[in-house]
């Protein structure tokens, strides 16, 4: 038996913000980032829809990218004294990430955070409050998703929490509040999606009621992200129903080892300044991830089945593979994208997350690919792999070199 959950409500199309004025509660807690969304003015426009609807309303703000174990135990503080019924996250994947997380402190406020991360182990949420969350980027699609990602910043480790409780109740799409993203994010985010979007097609968890979520989602990134990130704005409004169609997949059928290799390498060089942005990861590593699972039967037939939608050359499976490898770097390079580990930060685009040193590369990568292994994405991808594999393939990322074994 498989589940398929989604938000009770997904409100999408320019405008969607306004439904804040509808819901029905006392009190709201508004969880947002380092700025934007006030920048802009939706914040305010957010806060003034609440409290049209007759909310008393509080701001936490200043989530960070990436949000830490200590944020998420601050919010979860904030929550417990100001005793909110509705929780409402605005932002990108961070503050809902965090919101999230602080949604189930508060709701058992004896919980730790190792068990938290305990994989569909989180009891019964919205005794105390419900989630509305409300997307800025077209990436993480955790408006709708059944995951958060919080980072330990003193293990440089990145946890995904997994359990449909944190499914939010009610997601806004409003392209109107991505338009503000700046050029390096929409490359990101739109890598992130296409990634959710392949992960869940050929994951062993996929189902008839993903598929066609996943395979029109990869249709669509592949019609409009360059475009978006260019500048056109229908595009970046298509790109944002696309992201979500990525996540409504990924949350049910669940991700692979892009993911696995992306949460365990993120913030494992911080201290060298070498942050990897987690789309920039995803982008780097999907082809070589495509080309190991793709040594197993059913995962090439998936693979050439995204081909075929698509409209990308070939007549056999490999072939077809192939060109599916060939799409994603071309489109690394279509939005300046390293396409290896070895490469970030040698770009000046990139030059303010610093270099990975080969050297600290190799030196911790017995551990990282340890952790990789024991990820949560990792069960679902569709082909096994043992640490000395991760190692290798990890190898691969680093230097882009080829994937035989």
């Amino acid at each position: 038996m498989q589940r398929f959950t989604l938000p009770r409500d997904i409100y999408h199309g320019k405008g969607a913000l306004e439904v804040l004025k509808t819901l029905k509660g006392k009190k709201a807690i508004v969880c947002v980032g380092g700025g934007s969304m006030k920048k802009f003015g939706f914040l305010d426009r957010a806060v003034a829809y609440l409290e049209e609807a007759g909310m008393e309303v509080k701001l936490f703000e200043g989530i960070e990218p990436d949000p830490s174990v200590t944020t998420v135990m601050k919010g979860a503080e904030v929550m417990a004294e100001f005793q909110p019924d509705w929780i409402v996250a605005i932002g990108g994947g961070s503050p809902i990430d965090a919101a999230k997380a602080m949604w189930i402190k508060y709701e058992y406020p004896e919980i730790t955070f190792p068990e938290m991360c305990k994989v569909f182990g989180i009891p019964d949420l919205r005794q105390k409050a419900h989630f509305c969350a409300v997307s800025s980027t077209s990436g993480t699609a955790t408006e709708v998703t059944a995951f958060s990602v919080i980072t330990d910043y003193e293990k440089g480790i990145k946890y995904p929490l997994a359990d449909f409780q944190i499914t939010p109740d009610v997601a806004i799409v409003d392209p109107e509040l991505a338009e503000t993203m700046p050029k390096k994010l929409v490359a990101h985010t739109g890598m992130d999606a296409l990634t959710h979007a392949v992960e869940a097609y050929v994951s062993t968890a996929n189902s008839d009621f993903t598929d066609p979520l996943a395979l029109h989602a990869i249709k669509l990134i592949k019609e409009h992200l360059v475009k978006s990130y260019n500048g056109d704005m229908n595009s970046r409004a298509v790109m944002h129903n696309a992201q979500c169609l990525a996540g409504e997949a990924f949350s049910n059928a669940l991700l692979g080892i892009v993911h696995s290799m992306a949460h365990k390498t993120g913030a494992a060089f911080d201290d060298f300044g070498a942050h990897i942005i987690h789309g920039a990861a995803n982008a780097m590593y999907l082809p070589k991830v495509i080309a190991f699972n793709a040594k197993e039967e059913t995962a090439e037939k998936r693979y050439a089945e995204i081909a075929d939608h698509i409209g990308l050359e070939g007549t056999t499976a490999a072939e077809k593979t192939a060109s599916l490898i060939k799409f994603v770097r071309d489109l690394n390079d279509a939005l300046n994208i390293p396409q290896c580990i070895k490469n970030y930060g040698a770009d000046s685009y990139y030059t303010e997350n610093g270099f990975v040193p080969e050297n600290v590369f190799l030196e911790r990568l017995p551990e990282i690919a340890k952790n990789a292994v024991g990820d949560a994405c990792t069960g679902s991808n569709p082909r096994a792999i043992d640490p000395d594999q991760m190692s290798a393939l990890l190898k691969c990322c680093f230097y882009d070199t080829e994937v035989d074994f």
